[in-house]
């Protein structure tokens, strides 16, 4: 199994994007979360610094300026999703990578503070 740690540098982004109010509450993950053609299109117009910033992991082992090397997306390459993060909570709690788990989660709670969610 793949080993991840926590991206930083994302961490600061979203908290960021979060702050400035750049979110959405309610959205099917599933529908659109960021899928490879996305990603593509992305990384043609942005940097790889960019595009790491949109993931919470970071692949150990894996090599910088590859997909491989970036895990755990939270947002739609635009804005973060609450459901973003509640995917990135479930997923790295259900693989037992606990210090995404915890940085995904606290990022939620700031979502939701920040939101007005009780």
């Amino acid at each position: 199994m793949a080993k991840y740690e926590v991206n930083d540098g994302a961490v600061e982004a979203a908290r960021r994007l979060i702050n400035s109010r750049q979110y959405v509450l309610d959205s099917d993950w599933g529908a659109v979360q960021p899928h490879a053609e996305a990603q593509n299109a992305f990384l043609d117009k942005h940097s790889w610094d960019e595009y790491s910033a949109w993931h919470l992991g970071l692949t150990d082992g894996a090599n910088d300026e590859t997909k491989a090397r970036y895990a755990f997306v939270y947002g739609d390459l635009r804005r973060i999703h609450r459901s973003g993060l509640i995917a990135c909570v479930y997923r790295a709690s259900e693989w037992r990578h606990k210090q995404v788990e915890l940085a995904a989660h606290d990022l939620l709670q700031l979502l939701d503070a920040k939101a007005g969610i009780k």
